[in-house]
């Protein structure tokens, strides 16, 4: 086996485990708000999740193409290949991958233990954008792409992720107020009911969504492997294969639940009542959706986080935890720069060792700390049976959950 083909090998199962974890980080997203109203059993929301992920990493691949051309400048501006990252069959561009991966990765398990709902796309961004700067230099990071329109990592990420909480806040306080004034004077239950059925739809929605926007990303990462090692020749189009595997991926992952963040999302931010819910999660969706559809590669944690704020501050009498909120803010402004520092830490190591052999050993590191964090979380663990106790309650230890 080549060291090429070694590292083509690691990169996608490595890009394959960051989808899997991308899954139960972000299920939170999606189905948080209906767990909390008890709109949805947990296990019975998070198979829907699954499901529906699924079916929408199949609907676009325009965010999978905006990652194969926004972040790593891979061609001159004839359109030849780059030398710097295609020689040796593609190795340098292979070791860049794979050091971006597991600093994405890393970040995601370590926001996780914390329970934190922090950004996977930033985080898998990041550590791509480290990783290149650390093997070819910042011409290598397509900023801002030809500069005449929004476009490159500034253009398609940086821009959206700072506009799409803000209008996911003014919308679903917007819907809350609505929701309540029309609603008024409807028996409680009774509109409550309704409510949960409407959550169930939004939340339904933003599943889907989800599975569009966030499982082409890790597409995107394999088919730019692709081109690297020679597999793959175009940037307009995605092996058929790579989709099935990550479509396959993330929704194995958000079966498993992700129950930390679930729990801080639906019961630490704001008590959800199911008028918040509904107006939380069809905003949430309807952000989503739209953006995947110009592909952008915004983040879902970011618009679900702000839908469920704004479902807070539209509700005349809810209480908004501003310290988590404030918690959760310091997460999304440092996701971006530590999870680049890793991926560039990540890649001097396997650049001094060389090739398969420096692939390898950074893969290694990657699974053994990601262990330790697993095992750390171990210690509090939360799952469905305790996912919906009152905030401040001490998880009781029942055996090991995710």
């Amino acid at each position: 086996m080549t060291s090429g083909f070694l590292l083509l090998l690691l990169v996608i199962v490595t890009a394959l485990a960051f989808d899997f974890t991308n899954g139960f980080h972000d299920t939170a997203n999606a189905m948080a708000a209906s767990i909390a109203t008890k709109a949805l059993r947990p296990r019975t929301a998070v198979m829907l999740c699954a499901s529906l992920n699924l079916i929408g990493a199949f609907l676009s691949v325009n965010v999978a193409l905006t990652v194969t051309n926004a972040v790593i400048r891979i061609q001159n501006p004839d359109g030849s290949p780059r030398p710097e990252l295609v020689s040796d069959g593609g190795t340098p561009l292979l070791t860049i991958l794979l050091a971006g991966l597991v600093g994405g990765i890393l970040w995601n398990i370590f926001t996780w233990m914390k329970g934190l709902p922090s950004s996977s796309s930033h985080a898998l961004f990041g550590g791509l954008v480290g990783a290149t700067i650390a093997g070819i230099g910042m011409t290598g990071v397509n900023w801002v792409g030809d500069g005449t329109k929004l476009d490159g990592v500034v253009g398609k990420v940086v821009v959206p992720s700072l506009i799409s909480p803000v209008i996911a806040i003014l919308v679903a306080s917007l819907g809350t107020s609505l929701v309540l004034r029309i609603t008024k004077g409807v028996a409680r239950g009774f509109a409550d009911a309704g409510f949960r059925w409407g959550q169930i739809g939004g939340a339904s929605l933003i599943s889907l969504s989800h599975g569009t926007n966030d499982a082409q990303k890790t597409m995107g990462v394999i088919t730019l492997a692709l081109i690297a090692s020679g597999h793959w020749q175009t940037t307009d189009a995605i092996p058929t294969w790579v989709k099935i595997a990550c479509a396959v991926a993330i929704a194995s992952g958000t079966y498993i639940g992700g129950w930390r963040i679930i729990r801080t999302l639906g019961k630490g931010l704001v008590d959800i009542s199911p008028a918040q819910g509904v107006a939380a999660d069809t905003s949430s969706a309807a952000v989503i959706l739209v953006s995947s559809h110009f592909g952008f590669a915004l983040s879902t944690t970011h618009v679900a986080t702000g839908s469920i704020l704004g479902s807070g501050i539209g509700h005349p009498s809810a209480v908004v935890r501003w310290g988590v909120a404030g918690n959760m803010a310091v997460a999304w402004l440092t996701t971006l720069p530590a999870a680049a520092v890793t991926g560039a830490v990540t890649w001097y190591v396997a650049n001094i060792l060389g090739g398969g052999v420096g692939g390898l050993v950074i893969f290694a590191i990657m699974v053994a700390v990601a262990g330790l964090m697993y095992a750390r979380a171990q210690q509090r663990p939360i799952g469905s049976h305790n996912v919906n106790e009152e905030w401040g309650a001490k998880p009781q230890p029942t055996g090991a959950r995710v």
